[in-house]
């Protein structure tokens, strides 16, 4: 019998006799390229074959404890592939304590969740994590525990039931990377189990590590300098590409992977629907490279992507990849439709791009992400976003920097964007109140934190007039998220225009992480006031709400759909189509400055040879024969053009109500 005959049958027997002809259909789909990764992984191995067999009669015996509630959901989203790449799909990402307190409380924020239409709710880290200093959750002590001031397991299979039946689904954090160094397997090592130091990278000597170091960045330089951490009780120096505290995984050992993929799929019969992948690109370690988005670290991913669609395909996987806009789509999957990788993947370059282009009033930068992003492949999504839990990161755009002088140099890259971290540090005469947060290396640039708030000058203004123009410019960077073409995610607070929380400095285990200065718990004076307009939580509110009812109902927008940049001449000033262009497009036109803008409607014909009129979807406004009339754009305005003889409402277009000249707010 061949190994996938042999696979198949332990599989089988694992699982009720009903179910054999639907998992021999799966592994027939998913076993040529699964086993190819597996065997360039691992296949060197003279118990190659065997480990195979016990690894899949694992994972089947655990498919076979699905519920049968996630197994009707495997079914219906296996027929219906794009169900998260649709319109109406929009994501919130939160801490669980800052927002509710513990899961149960989170339970009673979704009257407010489905109010804005989320269909996706992030909770970062909340299985159990190192006591003390944790990374914020991201140093995991145990796989199938619930960080105990959290709640239970049994609290969140719960609330995983309760969101589902509210139509959201619950992404968690899969630290694939490294666990922390009070995990069973790190204390099974220090006490010498061979077995378990197997499981990580540990060195007698320095002898390996330094000539690792030789071609290794450091993740935070400042704070946990080096890769490697001398640790006394096992006397060896241990791989810890991020704190000390946090051991990264030997993934050359098979054991490492069979144990995250079987840990994952335990979670996922909790009712996880989305598993968000952290620190992606350091799976694989090679000797000469920077250790970073190897070949290696692919196969990983897409072996762990086949075995998923074969135990639980209605589950997601995201990638937590912060790379260059040309290194994302490999996170994606391969060109060869049977070789799949992640779901999703963070557009990283464009959230960075889009607070430079406000920071340079430039949009340069944003227009080279914009035209270098390639095509979705079949069935997968970008993430889109304005703020995260994490820095921004500005040396990402360190070829966008260029410009067109692809001969300047990094110094001249080096230098512009460190004048944009800088304006984001709140220097000079900024409206930004941000902080510098830790670079990757010394000659790099600082990253920038901070709430989308402050940044976009609601700590800054002192008037009123200020103040609409900080709300300006974060519905602005927001309308990008939504209508370029993913699943955008609002980050908590950002609905509520929270501000930056100062008072992480008095606390010993977070004080030397600047980071948690965009981790605010929720204002609940701004929560429970985010419906009245006469306050700043309110506005906010309201013209957000009315962004994402908007987009709810424009098919253009949905990740599927074709986007074309489209060049206006002015700096100032950004511009793409969404959708069929030879068909009912729709126009994103926004204004990244401070001063008002007159635009010239002309471009657009060549999408609409005959009379052109249009609607901008925002505010209802009508432009009549919009081709021949100038427009002005007011600062930090964005329209959403549509043509008027298709309302994106279903309602009647009145042409006695066109006007020529308005804002995003409606103003003459």
């Amino acid at each position: 019998m061949t190994l996938s005959g042999q696979i198949l049958s332990a599989m089988q027997n694992q699982l009720p006799e009903a179910r054999h002809l639907q998992m021999a259909a799966r592994w027939h789909d998913q076993a040529p390229a699964l086993l190819m990764r597996l065997q360039a992984l691992y296949g060197d191995r003279k118990d190659f074959s065997d480990w195979c067999v016990t690894l899949m009669r694992a994972v089947a015996d655990v498919a076979a404890q699905r519920p049968d509630a996630l197994l009707k959901l495997d079914q219906q989203r296996a027929q219906d592939k794009d169900w998260f790449c649709r319109q109406e799909m929009l994501g919130y990402c939160t801490y669980v304590d800052r927002f509710a307190g513990n899961l149960i409380g989170v339970l009673e924020k979704i009257p407010h969740l489905t109010e804005m239409g989320v269909r996706y709710l992030h909770l970062l880290p909340f299985l159990r994590a190192r006591e003390g200093e944790n990374d914020g959750g991201f140093a995991v002590s145990n796989f199938s525990e619930i960080e105990p001031r959290f709640g239970t397991m049994e609290d969140l299979r719960n609330l995983t039931t309760q969101l589902r039946a509210a139509g959201i689904s619950l992404c968690s954090d899969f630290v694939l990377n490294h666990v922390a160094d009070d995990h069973r397997w790190a204390l099974a090592a220090k006490k010498g189990d061979q077995h378990y130091q197997d499981f990580f990278y540990c060195y007698s000597d320095r002898t390996e590590p330094n000539h690792f170091e030789q071609s290794l960045g450091q993740v935070f330089p400042q704070a946990a300098p080096g890769n490697f951490s001398y640790v006394e009780s096992l006397q060896r120096w241990v791989w810890t590409t991020f704190y000390p505290y946090q051991w990264d995984l030997n993934y050359t050992n098979p054991a490492v992977f069979a144990e995250a993929a079987l840990a994952l799929l335990h979670l996922a019969n909790q009712g996880i629907e989305v598993f968000r992948l952290d620190s992606t690109a350091y799976l694989w370690k090679r000797a000469g490279s920077n250790c970073m988005d190897q070949p290696e670290a692919h196969w990983i991913l897409q072996a762990l992507r086949s075995i998923v669609e074969i135990a639980a395909p209605g589950v997601l996987l995201k990638a937590e990849a912060i790379l260059p806009t040309a290194q994302l789509p490999a996170y994606l999957g391969s060109q060869n439709p049977k070789i799949n990788e992640c779901h999703l993947a963070y557009h990283s370059s464009l959230m960075t791009a889009a607070w430079a282009a406000l920071s340079e009033q430039n949009v340069s930068m944003l227009a080279q992400v914009i035209q270098n992003t390639p095509a979705l492949p079949e069935h997968a999504s970008w993430l889109t976003y304005v703020r995260c839990h994490d820095d921004i990161g500005w040396n990402i755009l360190a070829t966008e920097a260029l410009g067109a002088n692809s001969n300047a140099g990094t110094a001249a890259a080096r230098k512009r964007l460190s004048k944009i971290a800088q304006f984001f540090s709140g220097e000079g005469d900024s409206y930004a109140r941000g902080a510098s947060f830790q670079a990757s290396n010394p000659n790099a640039v600082h990253g920038s934190v901070g709430m989308a708030s402050a940044l976009c000058g609601y700590a800054a203004a002192r008037n009123a007039q200020e103040d609409t123009l900080a709300r300006r410019r974060l519905l602005l960077l927001y309308g990008l998220a939504l209508t370029f073409g993913g699943l955008p995610v609002i980050y908590m607070g950002d609905e509520l225009a929270q501000g930056n929380d100062a008072l992480y400095r008095e606390n010993p285990t977070r004080a030397n992480d600047s980071r948690w200065l965009q981790r605010p718990e929720i204002d609940h004076q701004a929560y429970t006031g985010r419906h009245d307009a006469a306050t700043r939580s309110g506005q906010l509110f309201t013209e957000l709400c009315q962004l994402l009812r908007q987009r709810r109902l424009l098919p253009q927008l949905a990740a599927t759909q074709a986007r074309q940049w489209i060049d206006s001449g002015r700096a100032e000033l950004l511009i793409f189509a969404r959708g069929d262009l030879t068909h009912e497009p729709l126009f994103y036109v926004a204004n990244f400055s401070d001063h008002a803008v007159q635009i010239d409607l002309t471009l657009l014909k060549q999408y609409r040879h005959e009379r052109l009129d249009l609607i901008d979807v925002l505010s209802q406004q009508i432009y009549v024969e919009a081709c021949i009339h100038p427009v002005i754009l007011q600062p930090y305005a964005q329209l959403w053009l549509h043509h008027a003889a298709e309302p994106s409402n279903g309602g009647p277009i009145k042409k006695e109500s066109s006007v020529i000249f308005c804002n995003f707010d409606g103003q003459v």
